[in-house]
């Protein structure tokens, strides 16, 4: 059964295998994917589960319509759960997809009977790396991403021996709606539950690739440190797509993990658990492949201290302090590793500038609702260059195309600023803009 869930800003598109009357167990899908990356697990699960798969918006042929944030999709993906009957559930996620699955356990821990994440992390590099791969996109379309997807996906002997599957990766992504890329990687760039990990309520698989090099074993171990019922799942040589490319090991660990630790029913009216059933135990194809990878038992492992932040002094009058607004702004255009220098570098003498310019040019100002980052970013262009401000000119012409600018309209911004702010100030300009756009917007093979 497939299907696509009718509201338009709720759209979903979604397909069910299996007896209608098993429990549900859902597998959610990597970023630049489509729900075809679990056809190999499919056979064995089917044979006690319905599984439910989904694709990403403006992947895999479904509706173009962008998510926000993790936060945003996960609710897209209950409200066409609830429209179709399916309360309670398993979950299942890769890379993306396990980012969806603890933002669901920790937000509706009603809902999750049990949990399998994936090549996931409760933080996926760095903003600024995601924003910086947007940049890339709006720049110069899905292809450059597409063509070095087979190696952070899979190891160099799988992509090597098996050209099809390399082939199906590239056109896959080459298939994705940009926009809807663009959405997801600044979602991911917005995703941080390092510090929410305990929160986590279910039992939970932690599985990655030995090989994996974009959220590998070192991720893993966070992750189960993190979660009071995690066990780790190594599976060896395999890289980040690790139901592609080792998909027995993968299918049997599934198996036994959601046999086994099939979460009883959580009541939230009384606070109580029911009483769990007896064990189901697990169904194997005729002739089970031993698994490759094997579940450590869950290892206690002290969580990082957070030290505490630095609370600013509220503002006199009553009215609620700009600077931690402005400090999430500032990080969001700018980049976190502009930001992280500037702070550095301030001292004694130029820390209350700092803190001024976060307070006030990004708290007051850049987060108004009156204008868009685009907006902004064009006038912030156009007064950087009437002022001859030629290093402030170059880090936001950088935020100006995290912000969504392309680079032919910044060229449009730098003409306008040409006839009305002069001729030598938009030559410099010219210069600086050009340098920067070259190094933002050069993919990286």
């Amino acid at each position: 059964m497939q299907g696509v869930s009718e509201s338009v800003t709720n759209t979903l598109q979604y397909r069910f295998d299996g007896p209608e009357d098993a429990p549900v167990l859902i597998l959610g899908p990597s970023l630049g994917t489509t729900w075809h990356m679990w056809d190999r697990q499919i056979p064995e699960l089917v044979k006690q589960w319905r599984v439910f798969r989904f694709d990403l918006p403006g992947h895999g042929g479904a509706p173009a319509y962008p998510t926000g944030s993790v936060g945003e999709l996960a609710a897209r993906l209950l409200g066409t759960l609830d429209g179709l009957g399916v309360q309670r559930f398993g979950y299942a996620g890769c890379a993306f997809g396990g980012a969806i699955g603890v933002e669901l356990a920790l937000r509706h821990p009603e809902r999750i009977a049990s949990l399998a994440l994936i090549a996931a992390s409760p933080r996926f590099g760095t903003a600024d790396e995601f924003r910086q791969r947007g940049v890339i996109v709006r720049t110069n379309g899905l292809d450059p991403i597409a063509r070095t997807s087979p190696e952070r996906w899979f190891t160099h002997g799988f992509a090597a021996a098996q050209p099809a599957i390399t082939d199906w990766a590239v056109q896959m992504v080459r298939t994705t709606d940009p926009g809807c890329y663009i959405a997801a990687c600044e979602a991911l760039a917005a995703f941080d539950v390092r510090h929410e990990m305990a929160g986590v309520g279910v039992p939970t698989l932690v599985l990655v690739g030995s090989e994996d090099q974009v959220t590998g074993p070192a991720e893993a171990r966070t992750l189960v440190a993190g979660i009071p019922d995690a066990r780790l799942a190594v599976v060896p040589g395999a890289s980040h797509l690790v139901p592609v490319e080792q998909p027995a090991a993968v299918t049997d660990l599934l198996v036994r993990h959601f046999s086994t630790a099939w979460h009883p029913a959580y009541d939230s009216s009384t606070g109580q658990v029911a009483l769990p059933a007896a064990l189901v135990k697990p169904v194997l194809a005729t002739a089970p492949v031993a698994p490759v990878a094997q579940m450590a038992p869950p290892q206690p492992a002290p969580i990082a201290e957070i030290a505490p932040a630095v609370v600013p002094a509220p503002v006199p009058g009553g009215r609620p302090d700009p600077y931690d607004a402005g400090i999430k702004v500032r990080r969001e255009v700018l980049g976190d590793a502009h930001v992280d220098r500037a702070l550095e570098q301030a001292d004694d003498f130029s820390g209350d500038f700092q803190e001024f310019v976060t307070r006030y040019a990004w708290g007051e100002i850049w987060d108004r609702p009156g204008l868009d980052r685009r907006s902004r970013s064009c006038v912030t262009l156009t007064a950087l260059v009437a002022g001859g401000h030629l290093d402030e000119l170059a880090f936001h012409t950088r935020a100006a195309l995290r912000n969504g600018l392309t680079p032919t309209e910044i060229k449009e911004v730098l003409l306008q600023a040409a006839v009305y702010c002069g001729i030598p100030a938009a030559n410099s300009a010219f210069t600086v803009a050009q340098q920067v756009i070259r190094e933002e917007t050069t993919p990286t093979e």
